[in-house]
């Protein structure tokens, strides 16, 4: 099992949390002046890298808050934990 901690109630078990995919997609501005396919792309293209990872992680059956979360996808180890809006080191710490 994966402990995961959260930013604002600390480590709890991974069945606490839903994942929210990659982290940092921003909103294009101007969305109506965007091909279909440009849509598309932002909506469903995301990358999938091996090894270190910024992604989106909700402790739904706890605060209810969205955080940032620095995952290795090779080991499954967490490297970091960040609140929205928190600026992120470097080293993902």
């Amino acid at each position: 099992m994966l402990l995961i901690s959260c930013p604002y109630c600390g480590p709890r078990a991974e069945t606490e949390f839903r994942n929210g995919g990659e982290a940092g997609i921003v909103r294009p501005t101007r969305s109506a002046e965007m091909s279909d396919g440009e849509w598309a792309n932002y909506v469903f293209t995301r990358t999938n890298p091996k090894g270190r990872f910024h992604e989106r992680w909700c402790h739904v059956q706890g605060c209810g808050r969205w955080f940032t979360a620095v995952r290795d996808t090779v080991s499954d180890d967490f490297e970091g934990f960040h609140k929205v809006g928190e600026p992120v080191p470097e080293n993902g710490r």
